[in-house]
């Protein structure tokens, strides 16, 4: 099923543009009267940066908490579609991966309470559910997601009916197609392509280290029997769109995360300072209110 969430390339990248335009406002922030005081903001590539190393925060926590792939998956999706709505320098990303994992685990039916997930890794659980409902909001309630991994399984029993391959075979071709599934979850492909095309990529670079079978004579056999409107060469296309989305991903250095810190630091240490001067005016307004 291909979800309305899914978008293409080009839309992805409006949307990154739209966070870095000119008219993108500062959380909080009120115009300095000098404009070298004002903070710059995170540029794309900053800002996905940042997601991308809480990405990997996300998948710890729950490696941490043994969930299984399923949820990790849809903790994941969540936190993807919540940043095409805000901006990290809106919403700190250490504080929506647990809530997003927290709302994975109520959806997959993996009850865990959200002072249990707090404490797991030292965190306040109360920010957890301070954000549910935004996070909820966020995603417009859309909370079914259709992970790769099911789709590994049952392509998996196809291709022994196809290729009539050994068990042992098949078990080492699943296995290394779901950690193939877990590189592509961390890229963009899930926001670009269905499950199903995730899973057949994923399924293509197990083959190519297991070589089970002729993998694009089984695309081509899967296409009839399911009447698809689709040409072998435009799935293979797509495949090797998402494969190029997990050869291009590119883990944020450490350099680059105590830079990207450092500035958002600055963004929400002006934002923290605003706020409380408006807390004292408000507080010296009460107080003259009272005097009177």
């Amino acid at each position: 099923m291909f979800s309305w969430w899914q978008m293409f390339s080009h839309s992805l990248h409006s949307l990154s543009l739209w966070c870095e335009s000119s008219n993108f406002i500062l959380p909080n922030i009120s115009t300095p009267t000098d404009k070298h005081s004002r903070p710059k903001p995170l540029n794309i590539e900053e800002e996905q940066f940042l997601r991308m190393f809480y990405e990997n925060k996300l998948r710890e926590v729950c490696g941490a908490f043994y969930f299984p792939h399923k949820i990790q998956a849809t903790a994941l999706i969540y936190f993807k579609r919540f940043y095409l709505q805000w901006s990290v320098m809106e919403h700190h990303p250490k504080d929506i991966i647990l809530t997003c994992i927290y709302a994975a685990c109520k959806i997959e039916e993996n009850h865990v309470s959200a002072e249990e997930l707090g404490k797991g890794i030292s965190q306040d659980h109360q920010v957890i559910l301070n954000n549910e409902m935004l996070v909820l909001q966020s995603l417009e309630f859309d909370l079914i997601v259709y992970a790769p991994y099911r789709s590994i399984e049952g392509f998996t029993d196809d291709v022994g009916d196809f290729c009539h391959a050994e068990d042992d075979q098949l078990q080492l071709l699943k296995e290394t197609a779901k950690e193939e599934v877990d590189k592509i979850m961390l890229t963009d492909a899930p926001l670009l392509f269905p499950p199903g095309q995730l899973a057949l990529a994923a399924l293509r670079r197990a083959n190519e280290v297991h070589r089970v079978l002729d993998y694009e004579r089984y695309l081509e056999n899967m296409l009839v029997r399911q009447n698809s409107i689709h040409s072998s060469t435009e799935l293979i296309d797509h495949l090797n769109a998402i494969d190029s989305s997990v050869r291009t991903y590119k883990v944020p250095s450490e350099k680059d995360m105590k830079h990207i810190n450092r500035k958002l630091r600055s963004c929400w240490g002006l934002s923290s300072h605003d706020d409380s001067k408006k807390r004292d005016k408000k507080a010296k307004h009460k107080s003259k209110q009272s005097a009177d």
